[in-house]
C-alpha cells in the first residue's frame, strides 16, 4: 500500500515529457468529438447537398469552439479538480500548464474557431456555437456549485450541436431544428445524472450538487431519471412526424429508447452503482445509434 502511495505522489510531481500532449487534453477529445458528430448529424440532415467545404469548417469550426469551452470549465475547476480522483491528473491542478497559459490557449481555440464558422458557414450557427460556448463555461460551470438547476442549463449547450449543424445547413432554426435539439437536450438528463450518481463521492468532495432533488443516490432519484428518459420514446418518432426522415427510423429510435429505458427500472430496483453504470454506457449507445439510422433513413 505504501509503495502504491509513494508511485501515485511521485506520478503526481513528475513533469510530462510534452506540453503539446498537454493542451490536447484540455481540449477534452472524446467530449469535443460527440459535440462534433452530432452537429454534422445536424447538417447532414437539414442539406440537400453537403458541400465538403462546410462539412470541414463546422468539423474544424465546432471542434476549436467546444475545446475553448472546455478548457475554461478547467480553468475556472482547477482547484476543485485537485480534490477529485478523476480529475486530479489533469493539467491545470498539476501545474503543467498556468492559467494564463490556458485563458491565451482558450481565446485562440474560439476566436480561430469562430473565424472559421463565420467564414465558410453564416452567422447565425457561429453565434449559436459562440452562444453555446458562453452558457457551458460561465453559467453552467459556476452553476454546479450552487444548485442541482446547473443540469438543465447545461442542457441547453448539450443540446445545441445537432441544431447548430441543421442551422449550418438551412440558416434557419425552424421547427426540424427544434426537434434535433430537443432530442438530445431531453437525452442529456439521465445521461448528466447517471454519471453524476456514479461520480457522486468525487463531487461532493469538490461541492458540486449534480444529482436532483437532495442529491441522494435513492430512489426519487433514480425515478428522476427514469421519467426523462421515458420521453425519448414518444420524441423519437418526431423526426418521422415532422418529415425529417421515415418511419423506419422512427421505428428503431424508439426500440433504442425502449432499451434506454430498461435500464432505469434497474436502478430503481437496486439503486447501485453498477446500475447507474448501465444508463451511462446505455445513453453513450443511444444518441449515436439514433443519430446515424436518421441520416442512414433520410438517404
Amino acid at each position: 500500500m505504501l509503495v502504491a502511495e509513494v508511485q501515485e505522489k511521485e506520478q503526481l510531481i513528475t513533469p510530462r515529457k510534452s506540453r503539446a500532449k498537454d493542451f490536447y487534453d484540455l481540449l477534452k477529445v472524446r467530449l469535443t468529438m460527440v459535440v462534433v458528430f452530432s452537429g454534422i448529424f445536424g447538417y447532414l440532415l437539414g442539406t440537400k447537398e453537403a458541400s465538403a467545404i462546410e462539412l470541414i469548417a463546422l468539423t474544424i469550426g465546432s471542434f476549436l469552439i467546444t475545446g475553448s469551452a472546455n478548457t475554461i470549465n478547467q480553468i475556472l475547476e482547477k482547484e476543485y479538480d485537485k480534490m477529485m480522483k478523476r480529475t486530479m491528473n489533469r493539467p491545470l491542478p498539476l501545474g503543467i500548464i498556468t492559467r494564463k497559459e490556458a485563458a491565451i490557449y482558450a481565446i485562440v481555440l474560439a476566436v480561430v474557431g469562430g473565424a472559421v464558422m463565420f467564414t465558410f458557414l453564416n452567422t447565425f450557427s457561429t453565434l449559436l456555437s459562440l452562444l453555446s460556448l458562453v452558457l457551458y463555461a460561465f453559467v453552467y460551470t459556476p452553476l454546479k456549485r450552487i444548485t442541482p438547476l446547473s443540469v438543465l442549463v447545461g442542457a441547453f449547450p448539450g443540446g445545441f450541436p445537432p441544431m447548430i449543424g441543421w442551422v449550418a445547413a438551412t440558416g434557419f432554426v425552424g421547427i426540424e431544428g427544434l426537434i434535433l435539439f430537443a432530442i438530445q437536450f431531453m437525452w442529456q438528463f439521465p445521461h448528466f445524472w447517471a454519471i453524476a450518481w456514479v461520480a457522486d463521492k468525487d463531487y461532493k468532495k469538490a461541492g458540486f450538487k449534480m444529482l436532483p432533488f437532495n442529491g441522494d443516490k435513492d430512489v426519487n432519484t433514480a425515478i428522476q431519471i427514469s421519467i426523462y428518459t421515458m420521453f425519448l420514446l414518444p420524441m423519437g418518432f418526431l423526426p418521422t412526424q415532422f418529415g425529417i426522415t421515415g418511419y423506419i427510423s422512427g421505428i428503431i429510435a424508439a426500440l433504442a429508447g425502449a432499451g434506454f429505458l430498461f435500464q432505469t427500472f434497474g436502478l430503481i430496483k437496486e439503486k447501485t452503482d453498477k446500475a447507474a453504470l448501465k444508463i451511462m454506457f446505455s445513453s453513450f449507445i443511444y444518441l449515436p445509434i439514433v443519430q446515424i439510422v436518421y441520416l442512414i433513413d433520410k438517404i
